[in-house]
């Protein structure tokens, strides 16, 4: 049974509340092995598709999948994990999409290259 302070109570009908997971949980790592690299997001091309400048030195044109769509907004500067495609290397995925207090962690563990970082930092300038 639930208690109710479990519940939200919006126009008669009970819901139950969400967890807060998403300040708990440990963000992905980029991982040679899986594939996965760090970009920053260049411009937003529209159609769910952005032009990222990845560590690896390669500008892609990224893809923002059906389940991040509405979801998770993304402006340029942002940072992304992207998965690029096997068959065409100059396209990708986005995977994930780094919160600004994520990526403050990220540079205090050294995960994020120099390069990255001065993009991120000149993207906010503007």
């Amino acid at each position: 049974m639930a208690h109710l302070t479990d519940l939200w109570v919006t126009s008669g009908v009970p819901k139950k509340r969400r967890e807060e997971t998403s300040s708990t949980r440990e963000p992905p790592l980029p991982n040679p092995e899986e594939g996965t690299t760090l970009c920053v997001i260049e411009r937003l091309l529209g159609a769910d598709y952005i032009l990222a400048r990845c560590a690896d030195g390669m500008t892609r044109k990224v893809r923002i999948p059906g389940s991040m769509r509405r979801r998770v907004w993304m402006r340029e500067g942002d940072l992304i994990l992207v998965a690029p495609w096997d068959f065409k290397p100059e396209r990708g995925d986005v995977i994930y999409r780094y919160s600004k207090d994520e990526v403050r962690r990220l540079v205090e563990k050294g995960v994020i290259p120099e390069e990255l970082l001065e993009l991120i930092e000149a993207e906010e300038a503007e």
